[in-house]
């Protein structure tokens, strides 16, 4: 597929730049030619687009997320599949950066700021987790600090792709597969976690 700047995709959206490269896809950053809206569209790699489950937990996480209305999720306005039947999925396009990389370049923040972003990561997840559905990726670089019109801080929850819901998982993961970060995965996901609830968000 050919993402070059200037391609235009599903007949409506001109590529500007790749944004990024993850383990399952690429993301860039495109605009709507009619709606002149920028918008970010998740790409599953063709490599990727090889396996069933990889393809049906990309589907997954537009499903999981597409449910959640909190401000602190990132919103995804339309899913499917590229002509050559690679899976995509548009979502807002946000300016700011990963709490991640401010850590990085800023080192620790004011108590006050770090306070207000933990609430604000409390109120997207607690509204997941009453949805049934367990993120299992809590972590820094999946957090995105952007600014809402008025200029305040905006905390919005990002990558729902291993997400735990109600209906379907066993179809996907195993009982001994492990997802998730290391070094912020609790005990019982640690084991396998067929297991977890919201509690493993929690200590992430």
């Amino acid at each position: 597929m050919d993402l070059a700047p200037g391609t235009i995709l599903l007949g409506k959206y001109r590529l500007d730049e790749i944004i990024g490269t993850g383990g399952m896809g690429r993301v860039v950053r495109a605009a709507h030619l009619y709606l002149q809206q920028s918008v970010a569209i998740k790409i599953l790699l063709p490599e990727m687009a090889e396996s069933p489950s990889t393809v049906a937990r990309f589907l997954r996480e537009a499903q999981a997320t597409v449910r959640l209305k909190s401000e602190h999720i990132a919103r995804v306005i339309d899913v499917g599949t590229m002509p050559d039947g690679i899976p995509f999925m548009v979502m807002e396009h946000l300016e700011g950066n990963d709490l991640n990389q401010i850590l990085r370049h800023h080192g620790p923040q004011i108590p006050e700021i770090v306070c207000d972003l933990m609430l604000q990561a409390c109120e997207g997840m607690a509204e997941a987790h009453a949805m049934g559905i367990v993120h299992r990726d809590i972590k820094p670089s999946n957090f995105y600090i952007t600014r809402r019109p008025d200029g305040s801080m905006l905390l919005k929850i990002l990558d729902f792709g291993i997400s735990k819901t109600p209906v379907g998982y066993d179809d996907l993961t195993g009982t001994q597969t492990v997802l998730g970060t290391p070094s912020y995965m609790s005990p019982e996901q640690m084991k396998g976690g067929k297991n977890t609830d919201a509690r493993s968000d929690i200590w992430s």
